[in-house]
């Protein structure tokens, strides 16, 4: 009876945290529709609504919940919980297959260019994962350091080529995202997230399979090589597509499937819609508040998203060793 109770009293309570998860998601949609220097009283406010805001507002969903869950499958693939497309070196790889398409084959289309950029972050991260390989299990803290230096290197070169070919001004829309010229027409190759974040969903399993090592998941019958060859493009896509499209966003993938997982278990398919909406929200709260902290101009999203999480990544980092 007691463990019958315990289970209604659970089943209640996730139903209660889903209401609210739910009521907080449409307010922030609502802000940031309606967050702007624009008001929806003057003018056309339906054409500000489908051709800026609306637009906008989608994007940051897509972005946010795309990052979380290559966060999470990239922390799968590492097997530590504090790595995450920016810290791998991901997002700083697609950066730098974006300057050399835009070097190389300046007529590109942004297709062209979101495939070299996700050829160049499955290079970058593949390289990473088989470099950190090296380091001691029992230090798990060392990774994301070595990660912080192999992204800041990665992202030094980009700087340099960048100069020497006169692309600075351009390449500093790819390394700190920002949702301000975002717009119809200009988003749409964010709709590709759905479908990667459809392929983590039926992975799910044998992603939750994987995350237990190489020995065990092929003693459960796993084909685990296969498996980290496509949790690599799944990771390098998602990345592509948000630098490609909105530039370098930070910690997104770090935070959300750290708290998620504090509080909702390590159940992969129960955890990534929490983990999708999670980003999501995470992603348009610190929109909608770059947009007014000096209104009515606008901080961009990705140094909002630095300095919140940076004070998270502390947060879970301090929140571990006091566990340990």
């Amino acid at each position: 009876m007691t463990a019958i109770a315990s289970a209604i009293a659970s089943a209640v309570g996730g139903r209660r945290a889903a209401l609210w998860a739910a009521v907080v998601f449409v307010l922030l949609c609502a802000a940031s529709l309606s967050v702007g220097v624009a008001g929806l009283s003057d003018g056309a406010p339906l054409e500000l609504l489908l051709v800026s805001r609306l637009p906008r507002t989608a994007a940051a969903i897509l972005v946010g919940a795309g990052l979380a869950i290559a966060g999470l499958v990239m922390q799968i693939l590492a097997r530590n919980r504090f790595v995450d497309a920016s810290i791998a070196g991901t997002e700083q790889s697609a950066a730098l297959g974006i300057l050399l398409a835009t070097a190389v084959w300046p007529a590109a289309s942004v297709a062209g260019k979101m495939a070299v950029a996700a050829a160049a972050a499955l290079a970058g991260t593949a390289l990473f994962l088989v470099l950190v390989r090296r380091l001691p299990p029992t230090e798990p803290f060392l990774m994301p350091l070595f990660g912080i230096v192999y992204g800041g290197v990665i992202a030094a070169g980009v700087t340099f080529v960048a100069w020497q070919m006169d692309l600075l001004q351009l390449l500093e829309t790819w390394l700190n995202g920002d949702l301000s010229g975002i717009l119809r027409g200009r988003y749409e190759l964010l709709w590709g997230v759905g479908v990667m974040v459809v392929l983590v969903w039926w992975l799910a399993d044998a992603l939750t399979i994987a995350s237990l090592g190489r020995d065990t998941g092929t003693g459960l019958g796993l084909d685990y090589e296969r498996m980290m060859q496509v949790g690599l493009v799944i990771v390098s896509v998602l990345a592509a597509l948000t630098v490609v499209v909105v530039g370098m966003v930070p910690f997104v993938g770090l935070i959300v499937p750290n708290i998620v997982s504090r509080l909702r278990g390590d159940n992969l398919r129960g955890a990534l819609p929490w983990v999708a909406a999670g980003g999501a929200g995470l992603t348009l709260a610190c929109d909608v508040l770059g947009r007014l902290l000096r209104y009515p101009y606008e901080v961009p999203l990705g140094t909002v998203l630095g300095v919140v999480g940076a004070a998270a990544f502390l947060w879970l980092v301090r929140g571990g060793r006091a566990r340990g």
